[in-house]
């Protein structure tokens, strides 16, 4: 099996240690390269003096120091957690924003995937993205991205992947593979889930019907949902109603579905108000 690479952004907060455990929990059988990642920055004091760039250094010094020491006793906690002898842990502290610093690993060291935490919660139905993790999802748009809800737990691996589609783009094999691979490590099912306010075109049906073959490897249901509200609450409601769901994943092929999708006020904050992890892929350079 062909070894993956991860990158695990971290700020040390408890909220992306839960994600790096659930990225040991998914590909716990994989053989993987995770690379803990944490980006630093210094705010320049304005002072263009030579004291203001020594206080700059000095504090550039103390923020790298701070980073690589958190990192590698993170590395330290990973190597006792992981019981996969081909599980291999590589820290990185790069002195930039985050998305610079995951998109030039994602491009230096071609990686599978991205998986890290969306902020805060409150209560069960409000998982609150942090704006690093919106940020990511809008700009990263070459690497699939899994965002884990705060205090999600893995516990039976992926049951079901729901994957939210619109029927407007012929999906070529290529595109539709991280998530096949998924499932095809758990075996897990494919429920594909157009959410819909009326009757579908010519088009996408027969889209839908393409899609049918793509799927030869794993177990596929095909569902049509009447809209609720927004497209997000008809997405809630699906998981609400089936507990097998433990990923949702959408694939976006086309910027304007999914700048219409993100105007939706909530899914401004939040990953479809997800209490499942969320998969996105973009297919677009």
């Amino acid at each position: 099996m062909k070894t993956k690479r991860i990158i695990l952004p971290t700020d040390f907060s408890k909220n992306a240690w839960n994600a790096m455990i659930y990225a040991l929990a998914i590909f716990k059988e994989v053989p993987c390269d995770f690379y803990v990642l944490n980006a630093f920055q210094v705010g320049t004091s304005g002072l263009g003096t030579k004291i203001g760039m020594a206080n700059d250094t000095h504090f550039f010094n103390l923020l790298k120091e701070e980073s690589e020491r958190e990192v590698n006793k993170t590395l330290d906690q990973l190597h006792q957690i992981s019981t996969n002898p081909d599980h291999h842990f590589h820290g990185l502290s790069i002195a930039d924003n985050l998305v610079n610093a995951i998109g030039r690993t994602v491009y230096n060291k071609g990686m599978d995937y991205i998986i890290m935490g969306t902020k805060g919660a409150s209560g069960l139905k409000e998982v609150f993205m942090g704006s690093n993790t919106y940020k990511i999802i809008r700009e990263i748009d070459f690497c699939p991205i899994i965002a884990v809800p705060d205090d999600y737990q893995c516990t039976e691996g992926l049951r079901t992947i729901l994957l939210v589609t619109g029927y407007e783009h012929l999906f070529e094999s290529y595109e539709l593979s991280p998530v096949v691979q998924l499932a095809e490590m758990f075996h897990a099912k494919i429920q594909m889930a157009h959410v819909t306010d009326g009757n579908l075109t010519k088009e996408q049906e027969h889209s839908k019907k393409t899609l049918k073959l793509k799927f030869k490897s794993v177990p596929i249901d095909f569902i049509e949902v009447k809209k609720e509200t927004t497209v997000q609450n008809s997405i809630q409601k699906i998981i609400g109603d089936d507990q097998a769901i433990d990923l949702v994943a959408m694939i976006n092929h086309d910027r304007g579905f999914f700048e219409r999708l993100t105007r939706e006020p909530v899914i401004k904050k939040i990953a479809f108000n997800s209490i499942v992890p969320f998969l996105v892929i973009h297919l677009f350079e």
